[in-house]
């Protein structure tokens, strides 16, 4: 009775967290401490979330197939770093003891809060730049790709706030169209947590039945959020993110120290 009530609450999260993905972004921040709570260790919780939200994001990536007319070259040279960085990230928790992670976690969930908080300087500054077409260099490729790795591999070891990592990198590199950026960032994401649910599903760190109802709530809750984000107030929404996500991290930090 208990563990069917316990599921039940994970789909409702996994709603809440789709629907909050579709408008404001960070529906991880629910997704993850959810599962802790529930009885889930860290890394466990950790590789269920990755599971669980990696659908949503193969969603988005077919929504956005047609705005990738990108060159080749330059999408297969982040494609691979993407791919990488996702395996070396998960290998990385893996490896990690567990009692570690638990004191780790803390300041992966305050480091995301903190990303998804500067979305909004972010968004001003591309903006305000020049809307011409982009302008990537060689060199601007080789240090994207090489952040590209860095940010994957966080990405492979905890995951949240790496579409805002993405975009000031891409922005960087010479892109201004927000459109391609954001094309862009969802077929990186998307093959970072993929990877690393491959291998998290390898080693057995998933716990199914959770990933699984949390999945199908984020698919159902970034439909209904999809159709209602017009009617909501993205920056309001994007304000109260970021206080839970500050209240969780204050909780891991209580919880863990």
């Amino acid at each position: 009775m208990f563990e069917w009530l316990g599921l039940a609450g994970l789909f409702l999260v996994g709603i809440i967290a789709g629907a909050i993905n579709s408008v404001a972004g960070g529906g991880i921040l629910l997704a993850f401490p959810a599962l802790v709570a529930s009885g889930e260790t860290e890394i466990i919780a950790n590789a269920t979330c990755t599971a669980a939200m990696w659908p949503g994001s193969l969603s988005s990536m077919i929504a956005y197939r047609k705005d990738t007319d990108v060159d080749s070259r330059l999408l297969i040279c982040l494609l691979i770093p993407s791919l990488a960085g996702g395996l070396f990230g998960a290998i990385i928790l893996v490896m990690t003891p567990e009692t570690i992670f638990e004191r780790i976690a803390p300041f992966l969930v305050l480091f995301a809060t903190l990303a998804l908080a500067s979305r909004d300087v972010l968004s001003r500054r591309l903006s305000s730049q020049p809307t011409g077409g982009d302008h990537v260099t060689s060199v601007a490729t080789f240090w994207g790709a090489l952040f590209q790795l860095l940010i994957a591999i966080y990405g492979g070891y905890f995951g949240a706030g790496i579409g805002i990592l993405m975009l000031g990198s891409f922005s960087l590199m010479g892109f201004r169209d927000i459109h391609r950026m954001n094309a862009i960032k969802t077929h990186l994401a998307t093959i970072t947590n993929l990877t690393a649910f491959a291998f998290f599903a390898f080693k057995g760190l998933v716990a199914w039945p959770s990933a699984f109802v949390i999945a199908v709530g984020a698919i159902t809750g970034g439909y209904g959020g999809a159709r209602l984000a017009k009617r909501a107030n993205p920056r309001l929404l994007h304000y109260c993110i970021i206080l839970i996500g500050l209240l969780v991290s204050a909780w891991f930090f209580i919880k863990s120290y």
